[in-house]
């Protein structure tokens, strides 16, 4: 019945026709294996590449802090163990390479000091020392030079004194800070007065200008027998801190030849003293502590303790009359280099004589005053009275003198002390006496009006970092008890 509804259709199917369809069904397959291995690798990747890059970074962070911390314990341990026995340049006997622990220090501060690893940076992809020092075989050879003839523009300073304080209302010598009316120069400054200023930036073979110590009862009194000491010192590492002030770190890096050479002179006033006495830091019979000769200050001139620091600061040639060469370092650092290395690798080398930090954040006075006013460093109508009397003057808001950075950040100064550099200093002093007290406002201007100072060698901030350790973050020690 039901083949008479339905045509037949036979299929004959042989055993030896090849089965294309069963081929293509093969390649098909495999075609469709391939495109699912891609897809799967693909989608791992999409979905785990960020541990492909965490994990390496992980590891390569880890090796970096274990290396780091074997580093700083190696040092650690060869600065606590390199201890080498010297004889000063006045007979005492002292440890060169003494950790700078008094009591009382902390162990955070402990930290910090006593590194002696080079600052490096990178220049045309090659890593190199930043202060390219003489190697410690080479230091122990070098020598203060023989003085010889200047040659300058300038052959003579003369300073103005007087031993009379007609110039002051008042009348009374018997107060060091006397001062003239509506301006801070007072007994120890002399009233400079804005002909006798401009007349200051003259140069010519003799220059008589201001430069503190105007009148015999002015201040800044030191003992006879300090002052003995001072007279004899030929090179000089110097700092200060007074009204209680920083702790007194003690310089390390030094070789035997500079410790034997080169005096260490720490001015403190009475109240630093006692603030030290009370964390246990007291000047031993001799006069030192390590290796500082620590002269104390009577009868300081400023009620500014910042002004009373720019003396030792700025007068160092004044202070050490027979002194050829001077390293100013701030309290707040701890000077980490051989100090006639610092010499020839500075002023020596290059035939300078100055060599001061440059600032690290800004290059123009006018930025700089600013920031000052904006961090609250100095009134700004003070400021503004400065300002406008450099403007007056032409000060240009160059960033750049003769292709050296204007503005500097002057926490080290290393000079020769010759009529020049002399000059120099005695106007800058002069500068944030009648101004403001922060000096980077100050030198460029002193920078500009003298022509003739060519041979300055302002190094960055990379080398600054290198000669000192900059305790300046650190909190003040605090006594122990007992």
């Amino acid at each position: 019945m039901f083949a008479n509804k339905h045509t037949n259709i036979s299929i004959t199917v042989s055993d030896e026709e090849p089965d294309e369809l069963g081929r293509m069904r093969v390649r098909a397959r495999r075609k469709r294996k391939k495109l699912t291995n891609r897809r799967l690798l693909r989608r791992l990747f999409v979905r785990y590449w960020t541990l492909l890059v965490i994990i390496p970074a992980a590891c390569l962070l880890f090796f970096e802090a274990s290396r780091i911390a074997r580093y700083n314990s190696s040092s650690s341990n060869n600065v606590d163990s390199e201890t080498v026995t010297v004889t000063t340049r006045d007979d005492r006997v002292v440890n060169e390479s003494k950790p700078a622990l008094g009591k009382g220090m902390g162990v955070e501060q402990h930290k910090n000091l006593n590194r002696i690893d080079p600052t490096t940076h990178v220049v045309a992809g090659v890593r190199e020392r930043c202060l390219k020092i003489l190697s410690p075989e080479n230091l122990e050879t070098l020598d203060i030079p023989e003085e010889k003839e200047s040659g300058g523009p300038i052959d003579e300073v003369l300073y103005m004194k007087s031993e009379s304080d007609a110039s002051f209302v008042g009348g009374n010598t018997t107060f060091s800070q006397l001062r003239a009316e509506d301006t801070r120069f007072n007994l120890f400054t002399g009233n400079q007065t804005l002909e006798e200023r401009d007349r200051s930036f003259e140069v010519k073979k003799t220059v008589k200008v201001h430069c503190g110590f105007y009148n015999v009862n002015g201040g800044f009194k030191i003992s006879d027998e300090d002052e003995s000491y001072m007279q004899t010192c030929k090179a000089v590492v110097s700092t200060c801190a007074f009204g209680g002030g920083d702790d007194l770190y003690q310089p390390i890096g030094m070789s035997k030849a500079s410790i034997q050479k080169v005096c260490y002179v720490a001015f403190w006033d009475e109240i630093t003293v006692k603030a030290q006495e009370l964390v246990g830091r007291r000047i031993g019979e001799n006069g030192f502590i390590g290796q500082w000769r620590v002269v104390v200050v009577k009868d300081l001139p400023f009620s500014d303790q910042r002004l009373n620091g720019k003396i030792p600061k700025m007068l160092s040639h004044r202070l050490f009359p027979q002194a050829k060469y001077s390293i100013w370092v701030d309290s707040k650092s701890q000077f980490r280099r051989d100090p006639l290395g610092v010499l020839e690798a500075l002023l020596w080398r290059s035939n300078s004589i100055l060599a001061i930090s440059e600032h690290g954040a800004r290059s123009s006075v006018y930025d700089e005053a600013k920031a000052v006013v904006k961090k609250n460093k100095a009134k700004p109508e003070e400021v503004e009275v400065q300002l406008n009397q450099y403007k007056k003057d032409g000060l240009p808001e160059d960033k750049r003198f003769n292709g050296k950075k204007a503005l500097c950040e002057a926490s080290v100064i290393v000079r020769k002390h010759t009529p020049l550099t002399n000059l120099l200093m005695c106007v800058w002093f002069n500068e944030v006496v009648r101004f403001t007290s922060r000096d980077q406002l100050s030198f460029p201007y002193v920078l500009w009006r003298l022509k003739a100072f060519k041979n300055i060698h302002t190094f960055p901030v990379c080398t600054r970092k290198d000669l000192v350790n900059s305790m300046g973050h650190i909190r003040k020690a605090k006594p122990l008890q007992s």
